[in-house]
């Protein structure tokens, strides 16, 4: 099988899928890989008409159709959907979930601040400053839901002092609970992503010796 003009939107996508090659001339056939299918037919969503390709050797790829009222539907329903997406591809790259919440910011930020009341000097100025820099996620996390910032950081601390290392900031409840018992679980790859993002932006800041103003 053959596409002639494939000057559409995936077409690097449907030659995997069909295990086929990308040529821009067919003048020698014997050393194109040809794709294949089981299936090509048109299909009718709305008033759209579409060709969709069925039984392809690899068949782990797969389309998935969005329809809405208008275009800000459409986009948001694309939104939702990479994100998701982007949910399974870190769990694909490191099988770890983690409570979500706030809580393993609000827990690294509870070690880090005991860890440096046994450090001298700066060493212990910038430990307790990277501790006060991780509360910045809970507390932003709180006054997005609409709670009281302040008083809920303030319970969540005290909850990670007294042990609760799964207590966050349930949304829902506008409290502090025991985020494992909802269900909200997050990636591990999404919160240690953010924050070696964060460290190694704060470090190329902290590099800069001058700023130059030119006109």
């Amino acid at each position: 099988m053959s596409i002639e003009h494939s000057d559409f939107d995936g077409t690097e996508r449907l030659a995997l899928v069909l295990d086929g090659d990308i040529v821009s001339t067919f003048d020698t056939p014997e050393r194109v890989k040809l794709g294949s299918c089981e299936l090509i037919e048109e299909v009718m969503i709305g008033e759209d008409k579409l060709v969709r390709f069925s039984g392809c050797p690899n068949s782990q790829a797969s389309s998935i159709v969005l329809r809405g009222a208008n275009t800000h539907v459409v986009d948001e329903a694309h939104r939702s959907l990479h994100d998701a997406l982007c949910v399974l591809r870190c769990l694909v790259k490191k099988r770890f979930l983690t409570p979500g919440g706030g809580a393993p910011e609000m827990r690294l930020s509870y070690e880090l601040s005991k860890w440096a009341d046994s450090l001298l000097g700066m060493h212990s100025y910038c430990v307790r400053a990277f501790a006060e820099a991780m509360e910045v996620v809970p507390y932003t996390l709180a006054e997005n839901a609409g709670l009281d910032a302040i008083h809920v950081v303030t319970e969540l601390r005290n909850k990670h002092a007294e042990g609760e290392k799964a207590a966050g900031i349930n949304v829902r409840k506008g409290k502090v609970t025991n985020i494992l018992e909802e269900n909200v679980l997050v990636p591990l790859l999404v919160h240690t992503s953010a924050v070696s993002l964060a460290t190694e932006c704060v470090r190329l800041i902290l590099k800069i010796d001058d700023i130059v103003i030119t006109r």
